[in-house]
């Protein structure tokens, strides 16, 4: 009976375990910002410098000329895979126009798309056109020669090539959105960055009291701005993943096992009928 009994208490372990990560797991599966559809950014920036920033979640939207660099940034963690889609609605008559969305993070390096059109060409007097980009899995830490996405600022950019002179200078509307899928203890990494990267992208004026006394006699100097913006429940980049529950609850059914092992190879000791001098 007790070992009959040990193929039901592993399977009664391994049931505990799965529902105690099953809610965590669901709740970090949407992306931070994504259950909220809040009214993104009305204006989109011209340089890496001026780009305009936005949660996750939301849709920046933008009114621009047709020949100009647009620029966005949002915030990424670590584990998220972030996917950026831009709709670009075109004027009633034009002639066939190619749109292009690259994503670079804060160190300014492009990233590469895994999948998506990244690159799209409207027809002449095409109504819009939809891109879409979908990053790497971004990384908790990476070796300094790679190319890893890393958590921090991503920057969006959206521009169209190979225009024809008519078509320069018109009007657009641009909406661009960014969500991410938490991929969970898969894409965990040993190591962790310790701060993300999260550059200076702007300057603004400051007003820096020389310490001559007088209230009115400041000189006022730029300096960085960081941005401002971070994931929701902050830079969650650390030791810590799911893959340490499911670890140890691998321990804990080898355990298991071990000990119904050990029950059925030891037989049932000498036989009563056997006196022990024997």
């Amino acid at each position: 009976m007790r070992i009959t009994r040990l193929p039901a208490v592993a399977l009664l372990a391994f049931g505990l375990a799965a529902a105690s990560v099953a809610p965590a797991a669901a709740d970090s599966t949407p992306s931070p910002g994504a259950s909220k559809d809040a009214a993104g950014p009305t204006r989109a920036g011209t340089s890496f410098r001026t780009a305009t920033e936005f949660e996750q979640g939301q849709t920046a939207t933008a009114r621009a000329s047709v020949g100009d660099y647009l620029y966005w940034s949002f915030p990424a963690d670590a584990g998220q895979r972030p996917t950026v889609r831009a709709t670009v609605k075109l004027p009633e008559t034009h002639a066939a126009e190619t749109w292009r969305v690259d994503v670079y993070d804060g160190l300014r390096r492009r990233q590469t798309c895994q999948y998506g059109a990244q690159t799209r060409t409207a027809p002449a007097d095409a109504p819009s056109v939809e891109l879409a980009c979908v990053l790497r899995t971004v990384r908790a830490w990476s070796e300094p020669w790679a190319n890893d996405p890393l958590p921090g600022t991503y920057y969006v950019r959206l521009t169209a090539v190979n225009l024809s002179a008519s078509d320069l200078g018109q009007s657009v509307d641009v909406e661009v959105r960014a969500e991410s899928k938490d991929m969970g203890g898969a894409a965990a990494v040993d190591g962790s960055l310790a701060e993300p990267l999260v550059p200076g992208i702007a300057l603004r004026t400051e007003a820096d009291d020389e310490g001559d006394g007088a209230e009115g006699d400041e000189k006022k100097s730029p300096s960085a701005v960081l941005a401002a913006l971070e994931p929701e429940d902050g830079w969650a980049s650390g030791w810590w993943s799911d893959r340490w529950v499911w670890t140890a609850v691998g321990g804990a059914l080898a355990a298991l096992a071990g000990v119904a092992g050990y029950r059925l190879t030891r037989g049932s000791g000498r036989p009563s009928r056997v006196p022990p001098g024997a």
